[in-house]
């Protein structure tokens, strides 16, 4: 038998009664029911979300925004109502929290009432966050829950959006108020700079009137001082001008007496010469004297202080002697009472006595002191003398030298006194007249005077109020040059930061605030792009739909033909006929399957031909692997098939990546055949790479060999040798 006739043989057994026929037509169809019906409920259901019920409750209470009431709770659910995205119904918070639970609603999105104040609040010293509440029920749906989450992020998306607008838009318009009010500063500021090297020019002008007002003061004071010396001088001058004016009226009277005075001077100092003429050796003589004296007196006050001392001691003593013979002589009994009188009264005299004689012998020490100290002046005295002897008697000579020249002065004056007269005449004619004047001069210096502590009062106070203002105006040139140069650095900085601020209009700032308020944007470039939902599971359940066909042929096909491994007994056209027919079933179920993915439903094919070949050459592996398994264990192998069906439904990734599965589940991914069928469907349905779908292939290819090559080898010990498990009828026919 050829593999064509092994093919024509399985098909006639497949069709040979009406029923056979039936069960043919219907397992035929079971993948196109399972993949065309489950992709079409699923072909784009986020289109039909307006349908999905659910409600709204706004109690918000509004709030206060710039003088104006706002009210964002009426704004989100108008927006939420118009937008048609769900099935709303606005309604109260109880009629939402009991239709929740009934399923009349899927999930309710409450409104606070404090929603729009806290909105607000960020404009405020009390920032919160706005919140809104989201009630869902998993009994409902657990995908209504899941998208009542995305609703839920959507408004607040929709409310931070525009709350931001508003709030970038009160930003900007404040930041363009800034941009005029620096334009304004920056000319203040100049003018600022301007009036600040006015004012610098006229703080130097002071400061120098300051300086020449303070040197000035100092001046004033020295004059105030001045006036008063003139003052003072003035008043000396015309008393002396007075008193010369009294005695030169007496000048020619008293010359004459000069005369007679100088000539007798003369004559006396003559005699004081001869008489001084021994005065240096009767000094000497004096010294020696005098150092001999101060020479005794100190040995007199050695040999008198042990008497002293003596004394002393005795005048000490003596009033204790006296106390003690004072009881004696009173209780004595052969002293009469005449005789203790007499006793008595020595010793009242012994003790007066012992009293004075202390006194005397310290006056005696004292004296013996002071002349023991008056010896040695005496003897410095006489020393000095001795010296300055011969220096008095040149003196004496020299006065007596100038005693003749005064005499012979006298005696030319006196010649010369009736012109004297006469000159003496005049000057006192011009004395009075500087009398008189100088009074004058004396009553203004007085009235100077008198005037002159008020003068120094304010002097002093004008030098050190000039003082201070020269200070005082030094400084504020100094402040001044520094404001002029920070009120130029103000102007400029303000000027710099003017023009970081950008100049914009409303429609500049209406577009800027929407930037701001929602600044990025998710944009689709997507390389390998599915149409929608249905578009996005199809591989998968392409690929599934594949294995159940196989599966479900496999109840009514027998794997291998009993007769042909007994008539033919070549094992590998035998296993070839039995894998082609599945096969070929295979290719119409995935024709069929494409066509109603494709035109039926309307999804998009980027490579439909390469997808075709694809859904084929997954068809053709499944029933390489389910034929295997048949082969090699019998009826255990066609449940194996279905267990293995179940394992690809997890490991295939068809619906979530495959990294979110458990390690163990994640290690059959890579191993399984399903893996590599989806993600080559995927790469030709929606434009990926063909790397990848040839990858994808020869690993499929892998797995049909393998399977082809158990069946093989199985066939092969069945040509040969026949067990009792061979001949025992199967569970599938």
């Amino acid at each position: 038998m050829t593999i064509p006739s092994l093919i024509r043989a399985e098909l006639a057994r497949l069709t040979a009664t009406p029923l056979a026929r039936l069960a043919f037509i219907a397992l035929m169809v079971v993948p196109l029911l399972y993949g065309g019906a489950y992709l079409w409920a699923n072909r784009d259901p986020y289109a039909k979300l307006d349908q999905v019920p659910a409600a709204i409750v706004d109690q918000d209470a509004g709030a206060t925004l710039d003088g104006d009431h706002v009210d964002y709770g009426k704004d989100v659910t108008e927006e939420a109502i118009d937008g048609g995205k769900f099935k709303w119904t606005e309604t109260t918070a109880a009629d939402a929290r009991s239709g929740v639970r009934n399923g009349t609603y899927d999930f309710v999105v409450t409104i606070p009432h404090d929603f729009s104040e806290s909105l607000v609040s960020a404009q405020g010293d009390d920032p919160k966050r706005a919140e809104l509440v989201m009630t869902t029920a998993d009994t409902n749906s657990y995908l209504a829950s899941t998208i009542a989450e995305q609703a839920g992020k959507t408004m607040r998306t929709a409310v931070a959006e525009r709350v931001g607008k508003q709030a970038a838009t009160t930003l900007l318009v404040g930041l363009a108020d800034v941009r005029d009010s620096l334009g304004d500063a920056v000319d203040g500021a100049g003018q600022l700079a301007s009036g600040a090297t006015k004012a610098a020019d006229g703080a130097a002008t002071l400061a120098d009137g300051t300086a020449k007002l303070s040197a000035g003061a100092s001046k004033l004071a020295q004059l105030d001082s001045g006036a008063q010396q003139v003052a003072s001088g003035a008043s000396s001058l015309a008393s002396g001008l007075q008193s010369a004016q009294q005695q030169t009226a007496a000048l020619p009277e008293q010359t004459a007496q000069l005369n007679d005075g100088a000539q007798a001077l003369q004559s006396g100092l003559h005699d004081l010469r001869d008489q001084t003429a021994s005065l240096p050796a009767d000094s000497e003589r004096l010294a020696t004297g005098a150092a001999k004296v101060a020479a005794g007196n100190k040995q007199v006050a050695e040999d008198a202080a042990p008497f002293i001392a003596g004394v002393q001691q005795l005048a000490a003593q003596s009033p204790e002697l006296a106390s003690s013979l004072r009881p004696v002589v009173q209780t004595s009994p052969v002293l009469t009472p005449e005789q203790k009188t007499n006793l008595l009264a020595a010793l009242d005299q012994l003790q007066d006595g012992s009293t004075a004689l202390g006194a005397g012998a310290g006056d005696l020490s004292a004296g013996l002191g002071s002349l023991e100290t008056g010896s040695a002046q005496v003897s410095a005295g006489a020393a000095q003398l001795a010296e300055q002897a011969p220096q008095l008697t040149s003196g004496i000579r020299q006065l007596s030298d100038g005693s003749d020249r005064l005499a012979s002065g006298t005696a030319q004056l006196a010649e010369k006194a009736p012109e004297l007269s006469k000159g003496i005449a005049s000057a006192s004619s011009g004395a009075s007249q500087l009398a008189s004047g100088s009074a004058k001069v004396a009553a203004g210096t007085s009235k100077l005077a008198a005037a002159a502590p008020s003068l120094s009062s304010g002097a002093a106070s004008l030098a050190n109020g000039s003082a201070s203002a020269a200070s005082g105006a030094s400084s504020l040139s100094n402040g001044l040059d520094e404001l002029e140069d920070g009120s130029e650095q103000l102007a400029t900085k303000l000027d710099q930061g003017r023009t970081k601020i950008p100049a914009s209009t409303a429609a500049q700032r209406s577009a800027q605030a929407d930037v701001i308020s929602d600044p990025v944007k998710v944009g689709d470039d997507n390389i390998a792009s599915a149409s929608n939902y249905g578009a996005g599971l199809a591989p998968f359940f392409i690929s599934l739909a594949a294995w159940i066909g196989m599966y479900a042929l496999f109840l009514i096909l027998k794997p291998i033909s009993k007769r042909a491994i007994t008539a033919v007994r070549k094992p590998l056209r035998v296993v070839l006929g039995g894998w082609l027919t599945p096969a070929l079933l295979g290719v119409v179920q995935m024709a069929a399957l494409f066509l109603i993915v494709r035109f039926a439903l309307d999804l998009d094919v980027v490579h439909a031909g390469s997808t075709v070949a694809v859904m084929v050459l997954a068809s053709a592996t499944f029933a390489a692997i389910i034929m295997a398994l048949n082969v090699l264990l019998g009826s255990v192998g066609q449940f194996l098939g279905l267990v293995l069906m179940l394992v690809q439904l997890v490991t295939a990734g068809g619906t979530f990546p495959w990294q979110t599965l458990p390690g163990p589940l994640a290690a059959l991914h890579f191993a399984l055949p399903m893996t590599y069928s989806v993600d080559a469907l995927r790469q030709t349905m929606y434009g990926g790479s063909f790397a990848a779908v040839w990858s994808d292939a020869g690993v499929l290819a892998c797995w049909l060999l393998g399977a082809l090559l158990v069946s093989t080898v199985v066939t092969s010990r069945q040509t040969r040798t026949r067990t009792l498990r061979d001949l025992r009828p199967s569970l599938i026919g």
